[in-house]
């Protein structure tokens, strides 16, 4: 008992409350350099690939498990990106900005950061409507409850950041980063990529807003935004694996000892081949080189489509497509093209070294020279890939829709053009192509005979040159729903990496009409924004979880689901 009364007494006399960690340090005495790097990884890494790779999956760009909108992105799945975007980058940035404003004169450092901010922001709104903003960062003593901001201030407030980007980016520096890993320090590019994203926000919300078309366009007739490949926004990985990882994330999971992590979507296959595939026989139908770059075939024929079923491997190419899926590929496309259809969660069966996988572009893996190996960790081009932010190809895109709105319709076809020749251009040249591939497709010799010269199959550019004319008159005997629709896909098959903005031109235009079903015919309301993260609804008593996926956002005006867009 004298020992408690002894130590009670103490505890009111001695100090106990060192705040202040003698061996942390402290926010201002980090290095802006430090942060910086920081953030830029993780604006690729956390924000731009994970939200890419959702916004594709459910526009067939990628492809997608989960028969059931509702649950297939349930709020737990939610919580590490919210995490990755509030807690980390975010929060960075805005500590970071303390290091780099005012006095400090770092604007270099500031204008990147705020293009970084202003993609992150808008993309919280795309995919969860109202996001928290103006109380989201005071701090650890400020409010730990923020409220959300209506997604139209979050845009304002996004914009906002782009000019004040491109001001910091205009001024002079008392210093310049010490690691820009986008433009390596090409202040002008920075600023032809904020204008972009400033185009991207405009087209987004046009439908809302009577000024945003003359706005896009305004920045169009000043040639101040991405117009050609070597402007292109994009993030590049290295070939490391360990301590640190530095191979992208698409290559990581899919070459690996085991075989194939993950599943590419027939759907987009199957379009790409052109709908009639026939290679080997010159000219097929929309056949798409981008293909042979974008996917890796470890087989030259799928089971039960173009090669004896195999139920222990592929178990539908023994079944029937279901009745809502006539007129859609089924279960694989021919020659080897083995993916899975949209909703599709079967189990996993042995098949990862059957599989296609990921290809040289945008993942850094192996480029389809008809070699047809089993690829694992290391194979292909080791995971040097890229994370495309924003793209010259998109930029196009984006004009020709445009025009088609204001019912320009030579104009949409001669912007859609120009972004097909900028994309083909771009994937085409990513790698330097194999000495195989050189001889199937180009003018090398046969690396077994070298005595025996290509081509084998015709010049890649032939099949470019077939692949436009197939496709102007396609666009020809079109109607101008028919006009969206290949508007559409042409968009989404040069979005590949990342279709944040195919899921916002779906929901934006309703198109294509084309999109493969998903496999389960009633799967619910096509999800017009996600749940929010768990973890936000649940601790943070502002923010209130929605009542389900048919909540749209404040850009979207257009009927709701079921019903719009037409394909679920």
């Amino acid at each position: 008992m004298l020992a408690v009364v002894v130590i009670v007494a103490s505890c009111d006399v001695t100090e106990l409350d060192l705040a202040d960690n003698p061996n942390a340090l402290s926010p201002d005495q980090a290095s802006p350099d430090f942060f910086l790097n920081a953030i830029q990884v993780d604006f690729a890494r956390s924000i731009v690939e994970p939200f890419g790779r959702t916004g594709a999956q459910l526009t067939r760009i990628d492809y997608m498990s989960g028969r059931d909108y509702t649950n297939a992105y349930s709020p737990a799945s939610q919580d590490g990106r919210w995490r990755s975007a509030y807690q980390r980058m975010m929060m960075d940035i805005e500590t970071m900005y303390k290091l780099t404003t005012g006095d400090a004169g770092l604007t270099k450092h500031t204008g990147m950061a705020q293009v970084m901010q202003a993609y992150t922001l808008m993309t919280l709104v795309d995919f969860y409507g109202d996001v928290p903003y103006s109380e989201a960062f005071a701090g650890e003593d400020g409010n730990l409850n923020p409220g959300v901001d209506s997604g139209a201030d979050v845009y304002a407030a996004a914009i906002g950041l782009l000019d004040a980007a491109i001001a910091n980016f205009e001024a002079d520096a008392l210093a310049e980063p010490q690691y820009d890993f986008y433009y390596d320090g090409d202040w002008g590019k920075w600023i032809k990529a904020a204008n972009t994203i400033k185009m991207k926000a405009y087209m987004t919300t046009r439908l809302v807003d009577g000024s945003a078309v003359a706005s896009f366009n305004a920045i169009v007739a000043s040639g101040n935004y991405i117009t050609s490949n070597a402007d292109d926004m994009q993030f590049r990985y290295g070939t490391n694996e360990i301590q640190p990882d530095t191979r992208h994330s698409r290559y990581a999971s899919t070459y690996t000892t085991t075989g194939g992590g993950r599943y590419t979507s027939n759907s987009l296959m199957y379009y790409m081949q052109g709908n009639n595939p026939e290679l080997g026989s010159f000219n097929p139908s929309r056949y798409d080189p981008r293909i042979l770059f974008y996917f890796y075939r470890q087989v030259s024929g799928t089971p039960g489509i173009d090669a004896p079923a195999d139920e222990e491997v592929l178990e539908c190419g023994l079944q029937n497509a279901p009745t809502h899926y006539d007129g859609y590929v089924f279960c694989g496309a021919p020659q080897g093209y083995w993916g899975r259809d949209h909703g599709n969660d079967n189990g996993i069966p042995p098949d990862g070294f059957l599989r296609t996988l990921e290809g040289v572009y945008p993942a850094g893996g192996a480029l389809d020279d008809f070699s047809f190996d089993a690829q694992i960790n290391g194979g292909g081009n080791g995971g040097a890939g890229v994370t495309p932010v924003m793209l010259a190809s998109w930029a196009q895109f984006m004009i020709a829709e445009t025009q088609m709105v204001a019912g320009d319709v030579a104009g949409a076809k001669a912007s859609m053009d120009a972004a097909i020749a900028l994309s083909m251009d771009k994937v085409t040249n990513f790698f330097p192509r194999t000495a195989r591939f050189e001889w199937i497709f180009g003018t090398g010799a046969n690396p077994s005979d070298p005595t025996s010269n290509g081509p084998i199959l015709g010049l890649l550019s032939d099949y470019i040159g077939a692949f436009n004319s197939d496709l102007t008159a396609e666009w020809d005997a079109a109607g101008t729903a028919g006009k969206w629709d290949i508007l559409g896909m042409q968009y989404y098959v040069a979005m590949y990496g990342n279709g944040i903005d195919a899921y916002n031109f779906y929901r934006r235009t309703g198109y294509p009409t084309t999109l493969q079903p998903n496999i389960e015919p009633d799967p619910g309301g096509f999800i017009r924004s996600f749940y929010y993260a768990a973890n936000a609804a649940n601790t943070n008593q502002n923010i209130t979880q929605k009542s389900g996926v048919d909540v749209q956002v404040f850009w979207d005006t257009n009927p709701a689901s079921p019903g719009f867009p037409a394909a679920n």
